[in-house]
């Protein structure tokens, strides 16, 4: 049984075989940061009357409150070759095979959620860089004892042209406002997604697709518990994280952000989340 989880400015509400049921609380760090979230959630399914059965009607809000968004880089074989290629002149290439390989994956600080753009909100690439992308990918809605409850849509943007010039850059390739997008909503679910689920992504410019790509999350090297754990190793959340686990979708060298493109990203059983670059 499978439920999505909207924050949206009629309040918290969830939404099961295209029903929509009003949670109680307002308190979305509370609800969030719950270990037993899918059955708190069938309790409210099973008890409640549906509110509307139509979804489109709400107006939705980013599914964050007081949670810090982590991330995890070079998680996929497209993103060590991607990197690697970035940062060839500047002699950091050699980083990215090492990483991919060791035990210790790659995890950094990503933002806190008022640099975080929701469904329908604008995203942003930085005055300072010359190439741009989005990077579309899976995001784990973990509680604050280290349980994944929930998954989301992710968009990390990133400035290709800054991390490529000296790895030591990243966070400043990475972090910055309107940096990262995450929605529509979460999905919560008994059971893992299943590894031929796929992450797409379709770039729109002027109304004409100029990039379009997608891959399975089987391709992904990491397992999501392996993630969990080291960022989880000497932090403490106390009303949970969101952790992005890396992109698979590398556009190449030739293409780059420009204002008004409109990012499309769609993650099997999850949902689709659009943004447009201001």
């Amino acid at each position: 049984m499978n439920f999505h989880l909207y924050r949206t400015t009629q309040g918290i509400f969830v939404e099961h075989q295209q029903r929509m049921y009003a949670c109680d609380t307002k308190d979305w760090n509370a609800l969030i940061n719950d270990d037993a979230l899918h059955a708190t959630l069938r309790e409210i399914v099973s008890t409640k009357a549906a509110e509307s059965t139509d979804s489109a009607a709400f107006q939705l809000l980013k599914p964050i409150g007081d949670q810090e968004v982590w991330a995890c880089g070079v998680t996929y074989l497209k993103s060590k070759v991607g990197r690697q290629e970035e940062s060839q002149s500047s002699g950091g290439a050699d980083f990215y095979e090492r990483v991919y390989a060791a035990e210790r994956p790659e995890v950094f600080f990503k933002a806190l959620p008022h640099r975080v753009s929701g469904p329908g909100e604008t995203v942003r690439i930085r005055k300072d860089s010359s190439w741009d992308v989005p990077e579309p990918e899976l995001t784990l809605v973990v509680t604050s004892s280290g349980k994944i409850v929930g998954y989301t849509v992710g968009n990390d943007m990133s400035s290709r042209s800054i991390e490529g010039e000296n790895p030591l850059y990243l966070p400043q390739a990475k972090t910055y406002d309107k940096c990262a997008a995450i929605g529509p909503g979460v999905l919560v679910t008994e059971s893992p997604l299943p590894p031929e689920s796929k992450i797409s992504l379709k770039i729109d410019r002027a109304g004409e697709p100029v990039f379009a790509d997608n891959i399975e999350l089987r391709k992904m090297k990491r397992s999501l518990s392996e993630l969990v754990s080291f960022v989880y190793r000497e932090c403490s959340f106390p009303d949970g994280c969101y952790i992005m686990t890396g992109t698979g979708i590398v556009p190449g060298s030739d293409f780059t952000l420009r204002t008004g493109d409109r990012i499309e990203i769609s993650i099997d059983g999850i949902g689709t989340l659009v943004n447009t670059v201001e």
